[in-house]
């Protein structure tokens, strides 16, 4: 191994678990690696293994209305990926990777816990329902859905600590400016996508099957021992970690920039923009990148004014130029960020109300076998790593000799393909639930919900993939453009960046339904607890519309976008290449 020279035997930027500088070759590469992709193998099966068959729980046992089910999940699944943005936060500020992974994973077991408990203890949901006997459902009480909340939630505090911080503390492990772990480093991030999508068919199939089949209890039983063998596994790996200082969160920046700004906001600008406060060694030394004054948000250059009435300056009330510019870059990036927000809004419904429309469908295979309704999602990350796989081997070999871009489709042709294939999703959600709907009403099962409509499940295969299409290219396209878009100071902030806008997505399709629920519940319910007797293809179209609607804002933002490069560029700035990330699947 070709070591640099500054290292030695020990690293200046790493040291290990007593505290002392790292030794490479006695800590970090793929040992220590491979523990931290285990917790995230186990974390991706314990969230999806909850979430993607939670509304048929909410549904079936605790009784709750369509409506409400689907916002419990989207509520949760939102929740968990905005709070990666503070498990981010108190790991780059407060607590570094390793204890915040160590934390979280702990609260994410306790809540798993407190879930599987409540499936065992009968005074913790209601009783179950007696088909044919006119008596109503009792639905959950206040104290059964408080528990059930709690048990949710607590799982959602430890996802995005987990989340926030695994991919980080796991290339943390690798020399980026040795070769062989450059090299290494790559191939983690490749493992770690793998990973997840393996997590992912785990959950989809084997978990749902046994929730289904054998009790909740022991498939949420199995999720809270897999999230505290992935807890031991990556403990386990202590050792063998190397451990890097705290670099300050960007979302710190971001906020002194514009406290600064609002502090000075009655000072007038210098006319030279020369004289607006910037230490150049400063910048150097904290491996910014040189960006190019600019005239646009020009208030935020207040936070830059040297303001003499201020006795002791902090970085509260001054900040350097660069730091301003590079708030500015990612101000810049906000257009694409809240334009991809609908395409997960459209994702949503593929653990919510398609869920729901396949639990009323034909589901068997043969004479015995019946898939359960969430495992259908197994088509929709089948078509993910199938996407992923024509795009390496076919899409960009093709693009590479049309358009002559060495990487393929640009990270902003990505998402706007993928905006397009959900609104294809859509359409096609829509069809499909109008023929359902027909095969309900021709065999008399408009008024019973638990009847199985002789139309089979796989007429919803269509929207599962299409959506699953549609996020592989969203999800490399935004993930490509935060990373070379973000500023180099802030590039832990690219991951925030893509997971907040999931997470919206969720939150709009929570927003939705309430709206629709109660605007239709009282003439021509679109989303009644009866799904036979609603227009739940109404709901669809609307998603349509409006995901057609955000394609048009998208490209219009899209075509006025200039790539931090090119700008760059256009300064006489020259750009170091090998600096410049790239986004692997």
């Amino acid at each position: 191994m070709n070591l640099p020279q500054t290292q030695g035997k020990t690293m200046s930027d790493a040291w290990d678990c007593k505290g002392r500088p790292a030794e490479p070759s006695k800590t970090g590469g793929w040992t220590s690696a491979a523990m931290i992709l285990g917790v995230e193998l186990f974390e991706r099966l314990t969230t999806l293994g909850i979430a993607v068959n939670l509304v048929t729980y909410l549904t079936g046992t605790m009784h709750l209305g369509n409506a409400t089910s689907a916002n419990t999940v989207t509520n949760f699944l939102g929740t968990s990926f905005m709070l990666c943005l503070f498990g981010g936060f108190v790991a780059d500020t407060f607590l570094g990777r390793y204890l915040t992974i160590a934390i979280f994973a702990t609260v994410q077991a306790t809540g798993v816990t407190v879930l599987t408990v409540s499936t065992i203890i009968p005074s913790l949901r209601p009783p179950k329902c007696i088909p044919h006997t006119g008596t109503p459902c009792i639905q959950a009480s206040g104290m059964q859905i408080t528990i059930l909340y709690l048990a949710l939630y607590l799982t959602a505090l430890g996802t995005g600590g987990i989340k926030s911080s695994v991919s980080g503390f796991g290339s943390d492990q690798f020399i980026d400016s040795d070769p062989k772990e450059s090299k290494q480093m790559m191939k983690f991030f490749n493992w770690f996508f793998f990973l997840i999508n393996i997590g992912s068919l785990g959950a989809v199939t084997v978990l749902v099957y046994i929730q289904d089949n054998l009790g909740r209890e022991y498939g949420y039983g199995i999720c809270a021992c897999a999230i505290v063998l992935g807890l031991v596994v990556f403990l386990s790996g202590t050792r063998r970690y190397r451990f890097k200082k705290l670099v300050g969160s960007p979302l710190t920046q971001i906020a002194v920039v514009f406290v600064a700004a609002l502090k000075k906001r009655h000072l007038d600008l210098p006319s030279d923009s020369s004289l607006l406060y910037n230490v150049d060694d400063g910048v150097n030394k904290n491996k910014k990148q040189k960006l190019p004054h600019t005239k646009d948000f020009r208030f935020l250059d207040k936070a830059a004014i040297k303001d003499p009435s201020i006795a002791v300056a902090n970085k509260w009330n001054l900040s350097t130029i660069a730091d301003v510019e590079e708030v500015k870059l990612v101000i810049r990036m906000l257009p694409i960020w809240a334009t991809a927000i609908i395409f997960w809004t459209d994702y949503a419904q593929m653990t919510t109300f398609s869920v729901s429309q396949a639990a009323t469908m034909d589901r068997h295979i043969g004479k015995s076998f019946q898939i359960p309704a969430a495992s259908l999602t197994v088509f929709f990350v089948g078509s993910i790593l199938l996407t992923v796989a024509v795009y390496d081997r076919i899409i960009v070999p093709i693009v590479r000799k049309v358009l002559k871009h060495p990487q393929g489709l640009t990270s902003l042709r990505k998402i706007g393909v993928g905006l397009f294939l959900s609104i294809i999703a859509m359409v096609a959600a829509a069809l499909t639930e109008i023929k359902r709907l027909k095969a309900a009403k021709a065999h008399g099962l408009v008024d019973n919900p638990a009847a199985e409509i002789p139309l089979t499940v796989f007429r919803l295969v269509p929207q599962f993939f299409l959506v699953g299409a549609g996020e592989a290219f969203t999800y490399m396209g935004q993930l490509d453009f935060f990373l070379r878009e973000c500023p180099q100071g802030m590039k832990t902030m690219s991951t925030g960046l893509f997971l907040s806008s999931l997470s919206l997505g969720f939150f709009v399709s929570s927003l939705l339904v309430t709206i629709v629920h109660k605007v239709t519940d009282h003439t021509n319910p679109w989303l009644p607890d009866n799904i036979n007797q609603g227009r739940l293809y109404n709901f669809y179209w609307l998603l349509a519309i409006l995901s057609g609607l955000n394609l048009i804002i998208y490209l219009v933002c899209a075509s006025r976008y200039v790539y931090k490069n090119k700008r760059l560029a256009d300064e006489g700035i020259q750009v170091d290449e090998e600096d410049e990330p790239t986004c692997h699947a």
